[in-house]
């Protein structure tokens, strides 16, 4: 499934109309970054940049809209990560720049940058990349 963010629950469903005027099932439910809106991942190319397109119209005015929120203030997004000894925090980010990565990565990809951003400083290897990658391949059978 493809899954697309919102912060606003009257975007989201003005996401999912649009999906089902194109005739996409769409799979609505709330996360705890958000609220989310699914469609899968099979769909004709044309009809997945059409939604893409509405998508990122959409962000525009959930950026508009944060923007006038509270006086002008914006809110803060966040993602969960685990740390290594298992302790789970959530990083805050301007909901810009949370905005920005859920336009490229999923949030499976997202959980595994910032789980590894973690992991990395809290036990700092400080080893250049190439020594990283021979003993990665060292370990492969």
């Amino acid at each position: 499934m493809n899954e697309y963010i919102f912060f606003d629950a009257r975007l989201r469903d003005k996401f999912a109309e649009h999906a089902k005027a194109l005739e996409v099932e769409c799979e609505l439910r709330d996360d705890s970054m958000g609220l989310v809106a699914a469609v899968p991942e099979d769909i004709a190319d044309d009809l997945a940049d059409e939604l893409e397109a509405h998508y990122d119209e959409l962000q525009e005015e959930q950026s508009d809209l944060l923007a006038l929120s509270e006086g002008g203030l914006k809110k803060l997004a966040g993602f969960q990560l685990v740390l290594p000894d298992g302790q789970v925090c959530t990083v805050p980010l301007q909901p810009d720049m949370a905005n920005r990565l859920l336009s490229c990565f999923s949030f499976e990809e997202i959980q595994v940058l910032f789980d590894t951003v973690a992991r990395s400083a809290l036990d700092p290897k400080n080893r250049p990349l190439c020594e990283i990658l021979r003993a990665e391949k060292q370990q492969v059978p």
